[in-house]
């Protein structure tokens, strides 16, 4: 079973997206802000990072950089609110592997997990 990090400052937002993977046969774990995130990165050793750009203490770009600064290979797929373009173009320079667009549709977060799990 693989194991995903949840990291958004909005309670809300991580509920939904745990309920949605568990739902699924994930394991998930949950940061409420950039900081805490890398920390439970490294702790935890998730399998995929589902990362919000907009955080507080560590925005979700610094915290990325972090990540890839001290694990490569960390696969993380930034969620961003519509039209924060320029954020997620920055993400994907920084190593983002994929990103989804909040609100986000089910099957299409699904779909980004399943595919970082299996490269």
């Amino acid at each position: 079973m693989a194991k995903i990090l949840v990291a958004d400052d909005a309670m809300f937002m991580r509920n939904r997206t745990s309920r949605l993977l568990t739902a699924n046969g994930y394991q998930v774990v949950e940061a409420s802000n950039g900081e805490e995130a890398v920390r439970r990165y490294f702790e935890e050793k998730p399998d995929v990072v589902l990362m919000d750009i907009t955080m507080p203490v560590l925005d979700g770009i610094e915290a990325l950089k972090q990540l890839r600064a001290k694990d490569p290979g960390a696969k993380v797929v930034m969620v961003t609110a519509l039209g924060q373009k320029s954020m997620v173009l920055e993400a994907i320079r920084a190593g983002a592997r994929d990103f989804i667009v909040k609100p986000f549709e089910p099957e299409r977060l699904l779909e980004a997990v399943k595919k970082q799990c299996q490269e």
